[in-house]
């Protein structure tokens, strides 16, 4: 039982940590953010895993995470504010081909975050090109093109 509450309780604190983190997509890793995730990751194991090695517990604690993932993603479709609580929503970042700084600022990008993504999916070079640029859930930067 004990497993299962630190599975549980490890769960809900990631995802807390993750949501005031910010969204980054993983395309979008730096080096260090990678060896962010893997000390994250031995952490977690070590604090889900105590000192019960065994594979038992090792099969408890990664089902306890898959039936709260499940779960949750069950609740999200059914309760549209829990959903974007957890989840988050799109936030435009340029429009008419101005940036919207406070946003970005919320966002934590740069210009040359968003004129990077410009470039690289739409061959934009400038930001008067840019209708709309959409920081999306997932934290991939939409870019539509003015016409």
């Amino acid at each position: 039982m004990d497993s299962i509450l630190r599975a549980a309780a490890m769960y809900v604190a990631l995802m807390l940590l993750f949501r005031v983190a910010g969204r980054r997509s993983l395309a979008d890793l730096t080096t260090f953010d990678f060896v962010l995730l893997l000390i994250i990751g031995e952490a977690t194991q070590q604090a889900l895993l105590g000192e019960d090695f065994s594979f038992t517990n090792a099969i408890l604690v990664i089902a306890t995470l898959i039936v709260l993932d499940v779960g949750l993603s069950l609740a999200k479709l059914n309760a549209k504010p829990l959903a974007r609580l957890l989840d988050g929503h799109a936030t435009l970042v340029v429009e008419q081909g101005r940036f919207l700084h406070s946003r970005m600022r919320r966002a934590r990008l740069t210009e040359d975050d968003i004129l990077e993504s410009a470039r690289d999916s739409q061959g934009i070079e400038r930001v008067e090109q840019i209708k709309f640029a959409i920081v999306e859930r997932n934290g991939k930067i939409s870019i539509i093109a003015q016409e």
